[in-house]
């Protein structure tokens, strides 16, 4: 066993210098376009990544919009997600936006009447004005840029999935579809949910919204926003499979899909189908 394990050494050792020699060349790995941008008292990035085809004719694409959108947040794990669903036609190519976020409770979430989160994010609030940002800022910023088909889709998590469920209930018009996955909708007593039956009715987009093993208000919330928000909506009602820690990836490719459905026939024979409902599962 050690003259093989020295037989194999060499010969590793030996593969080394012939592996260099066969490098010609080295150049960057580009895979997009990142504008530096301020808003909110920061600097942050707008990172765009267009599809692989984008170049190749004259097509127009939808824009997906993610919010928390960093490098060093969920951009490379959520553009993963998207372009392995296009390599299984699962659903539409996009022009995929990562909007980067800083203080995340100031820019996603609205003003609370409860003590606790004030003392806890006292600079929290000002999702509207984040959410004007985007209207009047980013959209146009990528639509001046790129040849887009005139839809835009909203995607977060967490605290960006209560600023996705908020956009929704407060200001439809403004995307094509929402994916709000596993919203805080625990924030402010479940102001958003409680008040969502009180909304005037109106002819919103889809909406797709996941619970993971949440529990406690956050689940409360999901549940009572689930009930009063209508039939236009795909609800991932993923309690006894996910928590919050891999609820992103496990559902980011069901909300593709369901936003942006292809005519692709062989989805089912390989597992990738959606699985949600209109309302809570009563079991779980």
């Amino acid at each position: 066993m050690k003259f093989l394990a020295i037989v194999v050494a060499l010969f590793l050792s030996g593969l080394s210098p012939l592996q260099a020699r066969d490098v010609i060349a080295s150049e960057p790995l580009t895979i997009g376009t990142s504008y530096r941008v301020s808003t909110h008292g920061a600097e942050r990035r707008v990172n765009v990544v267009l599809p692989a085809d984008y170049d190749r004719s004259d097509r127009t694409y939808p824009i997906w919009i993610m919010l928390d959108g960093g490098t060093k947040q969920d951009f490379f794990l959520t553009l993963g997600m998207e372009r392995w669903n296009q390599l299984w036609q699962r659903s539409a190519p996009v022009i995929f936006v990562g909007v980067e976020t800083v203080d995340r409770q100031r820019e996603l979430l609205p003003p609370t009447g409860s003590k606790a989160e004030m003392e806890r994010y006292p600079t929290a609030g000002e999702s509207a004005s984040f959410r004007e940002w985007l209207a009047t800022s980013v959209l146009p910023l990528v639509r001046g840029k790129y040849r887009d088909d005139g839809r835009a889709f909203l995607a977060g998590e967490s605290a960006a999935g209560h600023f996705v469920a908020e956009t929704w209930a407060l200001a439809p018009d403004m995307f094509a579809g929402y994916a709000a996955l596993s919203p805080s909708l625990q924030w402010d007593d479940q102001h958003l949910a409680r008040s969502l039956s009180g909304l005037k009715t109106l002819d919103r987009p889809p909406l797709f919204i996941s619970l993971a093993d949440e529990g406690g208000a956050t689940e409360e919330g999901v549940v009572r926003f689930v009930a009063d928000a209508g039939a236009n909506l795909c609800f991932a009602d993923r309690r006894t499979e996910l928590v919050h820690a891999n609820m992103l990836h496990g559902l980011l490719p069901e909300a593709l899909q369901y936003l942006l459905p292809t005519d692709a026939d062989w989805l089912e024979e390989y597992g990738l189908t959606l699985e949600c409902s209109g309302r809570a599962r009563e079991e779980a």
